[in-house]
């Protein structure tokens, strides 16, 4: 007996490379997946300016990186909510308070047809930039309570529907949408998989949303250079008892061996030192 229902997600016609240029923006669940592809030593930016929840602020994201940076051949933009806050001084949507009096701004709603047009707008910038890019849209999991929850399920349908705007624009293979917020709520679908908070996932579930992407998403090339990088960051991680020991200065040279013979087959991996600092990134 099946006591559960799978998420079902067709194969991309696309894949992600080993060490591939990729942006993350959005929500905390894009942080959280960001972080994991960093640490997989993707070339990942993830929340470069902060938290990003709802689709006007992450145009503003997107617009102010490729300002300033490269633009990446994957995107990742995940969507928390379709509330925004309008400084009432300028009528415009600010990103972030900054902790400044409540009374100086005022929230309102966008509609799905105002959430797919800043979606639109940070697809064509991005598609602009890079003519080879990828996008992938998502929606966060994460349950908002200050809504109440049926208020938080209005805010996610209304992301949703904005969504299936913009799949339905003529994009091709170039936009996709990926079920993190389906494989939450109609997979897992258990308190278990929640944080102590009963909002955020777990870190197990968010482990099990990247799995299903990396099914998704990534071709054999891949896998093998994640085959062969997780010994090795595991050797980089290790916390010995003793870390001034011959035994673990062997160790630990052993693994730094290991990783500069990976790095000359991916030349696209940064300094052993730089590795080391971003597996202790928080």
């Amino acid at each position: 007996m099946d006591f559960r229902t799978i998420v079902d997600i067709a194969p991309s016609a696309w894949t992600i490379p080993a060490c591939e240029q990729m942006l993350f923006v959005g929500s905390c669940f894009a942080s959280n997946m960001g972080r994991r592809f960093r640490q997989q030593l993707f070339r990942a930016e993830v929340n470069p300016y902060g938290v990003m929840y709802n689709p006007a602020s992450v145009l503003h994201t997107v617009e102010r990186y490729l300002a300033e940076h490269e633009a990446p051949r994957v995107a990742v933009i995940t969507l928390g909510t379709n509330h925004v806050y309008i400084l009432k001084e300028t009528e415009q949507i600010v990103d972030n308070c900054q902790k400044r009096p409540q009374a100086l701004f005022r929230e309102e709603q966008l509609t799905a047809d105002q959430c797919a047009d800043h979606l639109r707008a940070a697809i064509g910038l991005l598609l602009k930039a890079r003519s080879d890019a990828h996008i992938v849209l998502t929606v966060s999991p994460i349950r908002y309570r200050k809504y109440g929850f049926h208020g938080s399920q209005l805010s996610k349908a209304t992301l949703l529907l904005a969504i299936e705007q913009v799949m339905g624009s003529g994009y091709g293979e170039s936009v996709a949408y990926f079920p993190s917020y389906e494989i939450v709520n109609d997979e897992l679908r258990d308190y278990r998989f929640y944080a102590s908070d009963m909002l955020h996932p777990s870190e197990q579930a968010v482990d099990y949303i990247y799995e299903r992407f990396a099914e998704t998403y990534f071709d054999d090339g891949t896998r093998e250079f994640l085959r062969q990088w997780h010994p090795i960051r595991l050797a980089l991680t290790h916390r010995p008892l003793n870390p001034d020991s011959a035994e673990y200065r062997q160790f630990h040279a052993n693994a730094l061996q290991a990783l500069e013979l990976l790095r000359q087959q991916y030349t696209a991996l940064p300094s052993p030192n730089d590795i080391i600092a971003l597996l202790n990134e928080p």
